[in-house]
């Protein structure tokens, strides 16, 4: 009984006691708390949700400051630099070229020789025509001769006819021989005519085989070697080519048939070439041909402008790319051309109508402006536009201002794509919804 007194009782189980409040609010978040935070974004999922949509329905505008500044109208071409006189020295003799006494770039003088063609067949037919001319001569002499004897025969057959001692058939045989005598001797000068002819067209020829030079200039071109042969047949080979003077050129300039009309003789031009790019050469238009040239069906006309070329920079057949100024302002009301092209879209299943410029150069832009107690709204306005230079436009009568904020493109709904990169401006649907202009404070 002893030992069983003596082991350890199990000590008896406490009842619980409740806990505070404050230590409730340690271990964890009430009920409530719970319901609240639920509420809060459900709030907040269907609030973005509305700003969405709202958003979904803003226009964007893309517009641009109509602004004074200056406008320079240009025409561009490219033409093909020239010398104002070129010469092309041919041959009008056959042979094989004997000598040449100038080179490329040689600088000659009017009458200096350039060439000489072999004369020996030329010489031969000198001589021939020569020896004909001396038969010629003979043959008149003779027939000179002859004749006078048929005339002197004729008259004393006319006497002795008188007196009766010949018949009529003999004075007529006698008459008749004395008119052939006199036509012979008229043949013969004719020959000796033609003989003479032949005899200066041999020499002429002689002459031709030495070439000279018909002006002064300078050898651009040399067509010939010395034992080549160049037959003048059916047309005088090209022998040299000789510009006049390099120190005066011209550019053959090709003007579209939509650029011509803005050209005037007298106006300054300004091109390059490439073989000294960045530097610029000054011209001025000689002449705009009226002749019409067609290739692939674009009609081009040619316009002649006279060029200096005092350090000889220029060389014939470079390449120019030509800029002529039509018309300078340095302060013009100006929008871009983007604006002028800006229609606002078409109600839905309308016909997108296209842009079509009013008569008197009248056309229409539009401004984005705000009305009273409204949003800005897209306002046509009426404008007339003068000189444009590719991408702005003179804007010479009109409601516009200077500051006014041109619509150059629309980013829609269900597009959001645009034309020309410009300052963007948001403007609410048919939801509403405030927008702020991009880069700038709110319209």
């Amino acid at each position: 009984m002893k030992a069983l007194s003596e082991m350890p009782r199990e000590a008896p189980a406490l009842a619980p006691v409740p806990l505070e409040e404050d230590e409730v609010r340690k271990r964890g978040f009430p009920r409530w708390a719970w319901v609240v935070g639920l509420l809060v974004v459900a709030a907040l999922v269907v609030f973005w949700r509305v700003r969405a949509s709202n958003q979904a329905d803003v226009i964007t505008y893309e517009t641009t400051p109509a602004e004074a500044r200056k406008l320079t109208s240009k025409v561009t071409a490219t033409g093909t630099v020239a010398a104002l006189v070129t010469v092309q020295v041919g041959s009008q003799v056959s042979g094989r070229i004997q000598e040449l006494f100038v080179d490329y770039n040689s600088e000659v003088k009017k009458g200096q020789v350039i060439a000489r063609i072999d004369p020996q067949l030329v010489q031969a037919a000198l001589d021939r025509a020569k020896a004909n001319m001396t038969a010629s001569r003979a043959n008149l002499q003779k027939a000179r001769v002859n004749a006078d004897v048929a005339k002197k025969q004729a008259a004393r057959s006319r006497e002795l006819r008188a007196q009766q001692f010949i018949s009529q058939s003999e004075l007529e045989t006698a008459e008749s021989a004395a008119a052939s005598g006199q036509a012979e001797v008229t043949a013969a000068e004719g020959s000796v005519a033609q003989a003479q002819a032949a005899l200066n067209e041999a020499e002429v020829n002689l002459k031709y085989t030495t070439i000279v030079s018909p002006t002064d200039g300078i050898v651009i071109s040399r067509s010939v070697d010395v034992g080549q042969t160049v037959a003048a047949s059916l047309q005088a080979p090209v022998l040299f080519t000789i510009a006049e003077d390099l120190r005066k050129m011209q550019i053959n300039t090709s003007v579209s048939e939509a650029d011509v009309g803005k050209l005037q003789p007298g106006m300054k031009a300004t091109f390059n070439v490439d073989a000294f790019p960045g530097e610029n050469f000054q011209g001025v238009i000689r002449q705009i041909r009226n002749e019409a040239i067609t290739v692939q069906n674009v009609v081009t006309y040619l316009a002649i402008l006279d060029v200096p070329n005092p350090d000889l920079k220029l060389k014939p057949g470079m390449t120019a790319n030509v800029t002529i100024v039509t018309q300078q302002k340095d302060q013009a009301l100006s929008v871009p051309n983007t604006a002028l092209r800006y229609r606002p879209a078409p109600a839905p299943g309308a016909p997108v109508q296209a842009v079509q410029p009013a008569a008197n150069g009248s056309r229409t832009v539009y401004v984005l402006r705000r009305q009273e107690g409204q949003r800005p709204q897209p306002t046509a306005v009426s404008v007339r536009t003068g000189m444009t230079d590719g991408t702005y436009t003179e804007v010479v009568e009109g409601e516009l201002k200077d500051g006014d904020r041109v619509i150059t493109a629309a980013n829609s709904p269900a597009s959001s794509t645009s034309t020309t990169p410009a300052t963007a401006s948001p403007v609410g649907g048919a939801r509403g919804g405030g927008g702020m202009r991009r880069g700038g404070g709110p319209f």
